[in-house]
């Protein structure tokens, strides 16, 4: 019987990072978004899931690891939609794979350490250091509101188009 915590393993910007599989709903390869004006950076933009106005995140420029994305490597880029209360996915460069980590391979980092706490373990996967992030913790509680009111407004204009 296989222990341990299961966890998808993330490319942000060239740093490997992991999420708690539990909090992902699905992956997606990345469909062109729509990305309304005078939206923030780090909004990627907003998926129209069956009628639902998704918001996505942009990971490398929400963490300042932002670089030029060429045509070719967007190809690549995938969409981790998550479960939870509020719609939300996350966009990240490339989605490695699926791992099982044994807890003693899983070391806390103290909330003070990051931003708002959003790396919340450093995780061991051989030789390599993988930062663990913290869903609920990835924007600020600040971020949350103006993006819930992002969302409310781009829900109401979908429906305003449907049929």
């Amino acid at each position: 019987m296989t222990t341990g915590t299961a966890y998808l393993l993330v490319d942000i910007a060239g740093t490997d990072c992991a999420l708690p599989r539990r909090a992902v709903r699905e992956i997606l390869p990345l469909p062109r978004l729509w990305r309304p004006p005078g939206a923030p950076g780090a909004l990627a933009g907003f998926l129209n899931l069956a009628g639902s106005a998704v918001p996505v995140l942009d990971l490398a420029v929400l963490f300042g690891l932002g670089r030029p994305v060429t045509a070719k490597a967007a190809l690549y880029r995938h969409l981790v939609l998550l479960h939870g209360d509020a719609p939300l996915a996350l966009l990240v460069d490339r989605v490695a794979d699926v791992v099982r980590v044994e807890p003693a391979h899983v070391r806390p980092v103290g909330d003070a350490a990051t931003l708002n706490g959003c790396v919340a373990a450093e995780i061991r996967l051989g030789e390599t250091l993988v930062h663990g992030l913290a869903i609920d913790r990835i924007l600020l509680a600040e971020e949350r509101e103006r993006l819930a009111a992002q969302t409310r407004d781009a829900q109401a204009r979908l429906a305003e188009w449907a049929a």
